[in-house]
């Protein structure tokens, strides 16, 4: 099941407050190109990207687990043009085949076994066109993210704030559990995460199993080397044969 942030409508909402248009997204818009491309979005959100897709005509599909982050992502500019469905990305089946398959929002760290990160990239090999690209990126274990994650934020919606704690609760096992605390008007709502941390070596050894190989690995979202010490990210750029 997803996370209550996620899946609670109240929170779903605030999801583009604290989550909005950034330099990965433009990252991930470049990859499509100007000619149209069809592409599939897994574990879209809130649709930030299938809609910027769909506005520069592109035919896009848009797939996530949590129904709440999908009726938000129906009401988009594009969402009438865009192909929403409610699916974990492990199980989604489509005839379709697409020539850009992404997993933003650091998605891929949300299947906590070998065996779920195994069968997401079956889906995503079994719906990948001839000559079509693959592209996610995963946070580096090397970086030390509670340290980092440890915060309180202020969200302002609808005239008023909202208080935003996170706190890591647990690290074992090459994952991190954390819980986010949400002070709404009136009540407060806990959603309880868990992460995989996977290395470089780790996700290629995954792309080897699946048939696929790393084109590319990128350390930020200008193209930088990928640097185990410093880099924040793990952005795998994959082709097809």
């Amino acid at each position: 099941m997803p996370d209550l942030h996620y899946e609670e409508p109240s929170l779903a909402e605030l999801y583009d407050l604290d989550s909005g248009w950034s330099l990965d997204r433009d990252f991930y818009l470049a990859l499509a190109g100007k000619a149209p491309q069809r592409v599939l979005d897994l574990g879209c959100g809130t649709g930030l990207l299938c809609d910027a897709y769909a506005a520069l005509g592109h035919v896009v599909t848009g797939v996530d687990p949590a129904r709440a982050m999908l009726d938000i992502a129906r009401q988009k500019p594009n969402g009438d043009r865009i192909d929403w469905v409610q699916a974990a990305a492990q199980h989604f089946r489509s005839p379709e085949r697409f020539d850009l398959i992404i997993m933003t929002g650091h998605a891929f760290q949300v299947f906590l076994d070998d065996s779920d990160v195994l069968a997401v990239l079956a889906t995503i090999r079994q719906h990948l066109a001839p000559g079509g690209m693959i592209a996610f990126e995963s946070r580096n274990p090397a970086i030390d993210w509670p340290a980092r994650w440890n915060r309180d934020a202020d969200l302002a919606a609808e005239g008023h704030s909202i208080r935003q704690s996170r706190r890591v609760s647990r690290m074992a096992n090459r994952r991190i559990a954390f819980d986010t605390h949400y002070e709404l008007p009136g009540r407060t709502l806990v959603s309880s995460s868990e992460l995989l941390f996977l290395s470089r070596t780790e996700i290629e050894d995954h792309l080897t199993a699946s048939g696929l190989r790393a084109e590319a690995v990128y350390g930020g979202w200008l193209s930088e080397p990928f640097d185990e010490a410093v880099s924040e990210e793990i952005i795998v750029i994959v082709r097809a044969a």
